[in-house]
């Protein structure tokens, strides 16, 4: 899955420790998520779109390998 978090974030003027305040999570969750070391859970995701009032399809996209399996 790919995340444009990093870009909204930036956009915002955010830092990822600001990011990560506001949502009640860690700096490294954040970080994380940016690097796509991570995919965020359901509510995580939600609770990300609500901050930035864009849909979570704004900003995680999910894409399939060139092989039909799931990434």
């Amino acid at each position: 899955m790919k995340s444009r978090l990093e870009e909204i974030r930036k956009a915002k003027k955010l830092s990822q420790d600001d990011l990560a305040e506001a949502l009640q999570v860690s700096r490294q969750t954040i970080s994380s998520l940016e690097n796509g070391r991570y995919n965020p859970s359901i509510l995580l995701a939600f609770k990300i779109s609500h901050f930035f009032k864009v849909r979570i399809e704004d900003i995680f996209i999910y894409e399939e390998e060139e092989d039909g399996e799931q990434a």
